[in-house]
């Protein structure tokens, strides 16, 4: 499963960024999603997971309310819809996959994307 991520980008405090993530497996349909973020000299956290069908979601509580996890399965395409964005946002943002859903840090996704900088200035 190769997966590549895109949509990072400089924005300032308080507005929006759409990432995107594709993925290169035409039974995308069968994995769970992720997004991980990792800021510098911090450890990786993950930021949101969704289940295969989308009927299940969860987002860490510094995004609640702010952030959105989507996919479209006819696209192979996993989203995240960020809103209202804060300096503490900036971070390398990964897109992750496996056939098992799990939602916590200490998830273990077997597939990873590139990562895309995502940079929020105050």
């Amino acid at each position: 499963v190769q997966l590549q991520a895109s949509g990072g980008g400089l924005v300032q405090a308080g507005g929006s960024l759409n990432l995107s993530c594709t993925a290169s497996v035409p039974t995308f349909k069968n994995y769970a999603m992720a997004w991980f973020r990792q800021a510098p000299g911090k450890d990786r956290d993950i930021v949101a997971t969704i289940t295969w069908n989308g009927g299940l979601t969860d987002h860490a509580d510094s995004v609640k309310g702010r952030f959105t996890i989507s996919r479209d399965n006819a696209k192979n395409t996993v989203y995240l819809r960020m809103t209202s964005l804060k300096p503490e946002d900036t971070a390398v943002y990964y897109c992750a996959a496996d056939l098992y859903y799990c939602s916590g840090n200490t998830c273990k996704y077997d597939y990873w994307g590139q990562g895309t900088q995502v940079t929020v200035s105050s």
